[in-house]
């Protein structure tokens, strides 16, 4: 074993293990808001740091999400843990699909919130300047989170995650890992998966829109589903965090250790009926 252990917090005492993966953004902090009403009953929850956030935020790189995956069964294997499953947002969700070629046999299932693709993002021009120069310029991550949530969160909201991001992300760790997740493509090996796959994606995310989870995540995965939660964006786990667990645990309560792996393969997609206007039987915004 390496010396270097993910640092990490672990929730609850279910059979089911489960690691909590963050994206570019944020470190475990990520899943702050929906920590408080996890199912600690049937799951077990680790929430890591990746090196350069958190308490990682000095680990050596070279912070791609190939290491972050070997970090990940090398801390699989210290808790003993044998099988498992991963929840991973954007950046995150590249590094679940990293594990789901690596270690299929150790996977249980997968989903990504929000996830980039096991493609990448190729970035080009302005967008590709806006992304680069996130690393130290506070601006720029600003004006990513209000871009990816649709331009319908509060100002105070984006100080916030602006403010966090900062305070727990190395800057040049930072910019290091945007290079693996919008460069590394690497969805031919992830191509015809048998892991079960759940791609949850915002209404209001125009990059990492359904649609594009249409193209990637139903594409390659055969046992694959898509939920679309219509008035999140890319950070459900702040803007809708009830709807988010309820989605997630669902998919993973499905799962028991007596699943024989004989499903043939499909795939399916669905818009969650969330918010005020779908509980009154109202019918949802385009």
């Amino acid at each position: 074993m390496t010396s270097f252990v993910l640092p990490h917090e672990v929730h609850g005492d279910g059979a089911h293990k489960v690691f909590a993966v963050h994206g570019w953004f944020a470190d475990r902090s990520a899943y702050a808001a929906v920590l408080p009403d996890l199912d600690r009953t049937a799951l077990t929850y680790a929430l890591v740091d990746l090196r350069g956030y958190g308490e990682a935020q000095h680990a050596v790189g070279p912070y791609t999400t190939a290491e972050a995956a070997a970090d990940l069964v090398e801390l699989a294997d210290r808790l003993g843990w044998e099988r498992f499953s991963v929840i991973g947002h954007s950046m995150g969700g590249a590094v679940a699909q990293r594990l789901a070629a690596a270690v299929p046999h150790r996977l249980r299932r997968i989903v990504g919130v929000s996830p980039v693709p096991a493609s990448g993002v190729p970035l080009a021009g302005e967008q590709a300047a806006l992304f680069s120069d996130a690393a130290h310029k506070p601006e720029n991550r600003r004006a990513i989170l209000d871009v990816t949530t649709g331009g319908r969160r509060p100002a105070a909201w984006l100080d916030r995650m602006v403010a966090r991001s900062l305070e727990r992300s190395d800057a040049k760790a930072f910019r290091a890992w945007l290079d693996s997740w919008a460069g590394d493509d690497f969805h031919t090996d992830v191509e015809g998966s048998e892991v079960p796959a759940l791609a949850v994606a915002g209404g209001l995310d125009p990059a990492l829109s359904p649609e594009v989870m249409r193209q990637t995540w139903l594409s390659w995965y055969r046992r694959a589903e898509l939920v679309t939660l219509p008035f999140a964006g890319h950070y459900a786990m702040d803007e809708c965090p009830l709807e988010l667990i309820r989605v997630v645990e669902d998919f993973l309560r499905a799962d028991t250790d007596t699943d024989t792996d004989t499903d043939t393969g499909h795939t399916t997609d669905t818009t969650t009926a969330a918010g005020p206007l779908a509980e009154a039987g109202e019918s949802e915004p385009a």
